[in-house]
């Protein structure tokens, strides 16, 4: 029973590191990445469609993504979901292509990014230490109900804390690395 816990405690919280990694990926940086236009959807035959699935995104230099729609007709729609998106970015269609050139940081730019990282990274270690106060009280539980020894769960408690402390230096490496990215002229 206090491997079920310590198991899915784990797998939670490595599941909270790659949804912080999925939130820095949508946090821009001074290159063009595919992943900046995930969290864009478009109208597809009257449904709302996550926009890689109606067209493909590359990067044409480090400065420019291109957006080839499968069907022409959904240029217009594309264009109208980025334009609506929070990015701060402004589509240039030509024809059947749309190009994406993403302007410059500026340094309050950057700030305000880093700013906004530092923001997710805490959020992880907040879920983080959520599950884990969770999982404690779980083993407490077990214990109390004297389906486990207290020395068994002490060391599972160990354990748990030993998981947290290496997934919240993984969120802090990964904010470091952000950091450096954003901080990159």
């Amino acid at each position: 029973m206090i491997d079920e816990i310590l198991d899915d405690a784990n797998e939670r919280m490595g599941k909270s590191l790659d949804s912080l990694q999925v939130a820095f990926a949508r946090i821009r940086t001074g290159r063009a990445n595919p992943s900046l236009l995930d969290s864009i959807s478009v109208e597809y035959y009257g449904a709302s469609t996550p926009l890689n699935q109606v067209a493909s995104i590359a990067v044409e230099d480090g400065r420019t993504l291109t957006v080839s729609p499968w069907e022409k007709p959904m240029v217009t729609e594309i264009e109208k979901a980025i334009l609506k998106s929070d990015l701060g970015i402004t589509p240039v269609s030509s024809g059947d292509v749309i190009r994406i050139p993403l302007p410059p940081l500026t340094e309050e730019n950057r700030r305000d990014l880093a700013r906004q990282a530092k923001q997710e990274a805490e959020n992880g270690r907040i879920a983080i230490r959520n599950i884990r106060r969770e999982a404690i009280a779980d083993i407490r539980e077990l214990a109390k109900e004297k389906e486990a020894t207290e020395d068994e769960a002490r060391r599972a408690e160990d354990k748990v804390q030993t998981y947290t402390d290496a997934r919240v230096a993984e969120v802090d490496a990964a904010l470091a690395a952000k950091e450096a990215d954003l901080m990159e002229i």
